[in-house]
């Protein structure tokens, strides 16, 4: 997958993906905002979460996350001036797990101002679409 036209986000899944995830509180802007809607797949509710909020909420975010069994795999990438988008897979212990996209807009010294993150079981995108 070609990352050059999303480094940051590219970079920010690497090191999410790493043994040292906190890694990303370096990356945040001042006035950092985030939102994670995170679905499960179930039919109830109680099937999404939304993590949100600022620096202090992707502590939180962070320290309820499984380390060391998800990768994220970029499928595409793009940008549009100081904001870049993703669309990737999540794999869980080397299967499948979900879907996602993600937006993230950078301030003038490359550090992350804004988040928000999609991810659902629910649909699948084809691999190796060119």
């Amino acid at each position: 997958m070609d990352t050059t036209t999303a480094p940051f986000l590219a970079r920010w899944f690497g090191v999410m993906d790493s043994t040292e995830p906190d890694d990303v509180l370096g990356l945040l802007a001042d006035d950092f905002h985030f939102s994670v809607v995170f679905s499960t797949g179930a039919t109830d509710d109680a099937a999404a979460r939304d993590f949100a909020g600022g620096r202090a909420a992707m502590v939180e975010y962070l320290e309820q996350r499984e380390k060391g069994t998800r990768v994220h795999r970029l499928l595409a990438t793009g940008s549009s001036g100081d904001t870049e988008f993703v669309l990737g897979e999540v794999i869980r212990l080397g299967e499948w797990e979900a879907s996602f996209v993600a937006s993230a807009l950078l301030d003038g010294a490359g550090r992350l101002r804004r988040l928000i993150i999609g991810r659902s079981p629910r649909v699948a995108f084809p691999a190796g679409r060119g």
